[in-house]
């Protein structure tokens, strides 16, 4: 099987044109050329274009021949193993009680299934609801604003936060052990869209994503596993350095043979409980900022050019990132095209902003997070936490600006470029349930903040025309792109340094920032302890 990459071909191209330029670029007739399969496509508009750029397995007759005809030619290669090594089924037992995993993301739930396989049968605690419970509750909220549940919302239930989000399935982690198409074709097999196994950037959607966590779930059960619901872990019990058991909020103490933490970036009570029990913690960057919000049609437009709306493109997406003379980097993070700004806290009298698509990112406005980076130097000395609080302030304080009522600060951006507060909405209609309150954001956010998002903005108009809108509108605040700390942890083993049997895991541990890189990660530590 042959590997070619860089195949490009117009955006109205003919079903049998990509056969055509294989054969032509591989110098062999169509008889010649035995099967094809497209291994990924993306969208190539960099060069003031638009057009599709393929990556193909080739199998053709006698391989050699070609490729010594070929020569050193860049784009055709054989086609690497590519295959994810799973640690053999139904591994010996050496512990009469089975592995605890604490939460559903993602991390915990592909870490569950690998142990299921292996015939482990993991016991899974979650904090919050099922799936389809827990996105009533969330759309409950955001329809009328005061129905706020803590265990069940935008952060905390089955599948995690990326379960109201966009969905995305790719990452920017190295994949040598193939773990990432092992996972999007274990989403397929779980009812995910086969496409998402040929695109550059696929994406899921909300409403695609439940039914996929619910089937994984349904087969970590059905392999002898067990998944329970509101089941908040409040405490650990720690031995001589190695975690023994942990203890429900109800007072159930549940003993286990490893305890698998992938608890997510919002699981602050939990962080603050390892804390007090000496489990080390480190502080690391993270990033704070608003969701901005541009009329779709004017990103396809600039993005795609004559091409914006061709139903093979869909809603254009688009990535920034600007480093400032502030000495800060503002960026674009979770982008939803078609999207929807949403309210993610998950703490009382507090406010917090995502965004979501569903799999058709059908709606009227792009929205993404504009961020900018705080640094562990920025947070007071000698508090490993104390990100944890600063989040915390800047959440209650949007809370206090948007009325007290879950309603959001919001202010356009002309506004914000001329430092007056905003009295009300121009042309972009701001998306964010249970709706905005307008102010200026200054009240809520650093002064560096604002400082860095005012000079990106010339820097990104410069790439991104009509990014500059006057009406685009900025809803606060953004905190929770990841977790302010991480959790030290042995880099074979994969267990905390100072505490035997307890694994830090996923996003909220400090080793993941997303569906996939979370789940891959969760995958890791099943095979450290299945070895």
């Amino acid at each position: 099987m042959l590997q070619l990459s860089q195949i490009l071909l117009p955006v109205d191209h003919h079903e049998n044109d990509l056969r055509m330029a294989v054969a032509k670029l591989l110098r062999v007739r169509d008889d010649d050329l035995l099967s094809l399969k497209v291994k990924q496509r993306a969208i190539d508009a960099r060069r003031g274009h638009v057009e599709f750029s393929f990556t193909v397995l080739a199998e053709v007759q006698d391989e050699a021949k070609v490729l010594r005809r070929l020569g050193k030619n860049p784009h055709v290669a054989p086609a690497p193993d590519e295959t994810y090594r799973q640690i053999a089924e139904n591994v010996t037992r050496s512990q009469p009680m089975r592995p605890v995993i604490v939460g559903t993301g993602p991390c915990g739930l592909f870490c569950g299934l690998l142990l299921a396989r292996a015939g482990l049968k993991p016991l899974l605690l979650e904090r919050g609801k099922a799936a389809g419970d827990r996105a009533r509750d969330v759309t409950g909220f955001w329809r009328r604003g005061w129905d706020f549940n803590a265990e069940s919302n935008v952060q905390f239930g089955e599948g995690g936060a990326g379960t109201f989000s966009d969905g995305k399935l790719y990452t920017q982690i190295r994949d040598r052990e193939h773990r990432i198409p092992w996972l999007l074709r274990e989403m397929v097999a779980a009812g995910a869209p086969e496409d998402i196994l040929i695109k550059s950037r696929p994406h899921i959607g909300t409403d695609r994503l439940i039914k996929v966590v619910r089937h994984v779930r349904e087969e970590i059960i059905s392999l002898g596993g067990e998944v329970r619901f509101g089941a908040r872990v409040a405490d650990v019990v720690i031995e001589d350095g190695v975690m023994r058991a942990v203890v429900l909020a109800d007072g159930e103490t549940i003993e286990g043979s490893r305890f698998i933490f992938g608890v997510g970036h919002s699981s602050r009570d939990t962080f603050e409980m390892l804390h007090r029990h000496g489990v080390p913690f480190e502080a690391k960057p993270f990033s704070i900022g608003v969701r901005i919000e541009h009329p779709q049609k004017l990103i396809d437009k600039t993005l795609y050019g004559k091409w914006a709306g061709h139903e093979r493109l869909g809603s254009a997406p688009y990535k920034f990132v600007a480093h400032c003379g502030t000495g800060r980097a503002a960026y674009s993070f979770c982008m939803c095209p078609g999207g929807l700004v949403v309210a993610a806290t998950s703490e009382p009298g507090m406010v917090v902003t995502n965004g979501m698509s569903s799999y058709a990112r059908a709606e009227a406005n792009a929205n993404s997070g504009f961020m900018v980076d705080v640094r562990p130097e920025d947070m007071p000395a000698g508090d490993v936490l104390s990100g944890i609080e600063f989040q915390r302030q800047i959440e209650r304080r949007a809370f206090e600006l948007g009325g007290g009522d879950y309603r959001a600060p919001a202010q356009l951006l002309g506004d914000l470029l001329a430092g007056r507060a905003s009295t009300g909405p121009g042309k972009v209609l701001p998306s964010y349930q249970p709706g905005v309150v307008w102010t200026d954001l200054r009240e809520c956010l650093p002064e560096y903040t604002i400082e860095t998002i005012q000079e990106a903005i010339p820097r990104i108009e410069r790439s991104l025309p009509g990014f500059a809108l006057e009406d685009a509108v900025l809803t606060g605040v953004e905190t929770r792109s990841s977790a302010p700390i991480r959790i030290p942890r042995d880099a074979q083993t994969f267990e905390c340094v100072s505490v035997k049997h307890f694994y830090p895991a996923g996003e909220g541990a400090g080793y993941a920032g997303g569906i996939i890189s979370a789940a891959a990660d969760g995958m890791r530590v099943a095979e450290a302890i299945l070895r």
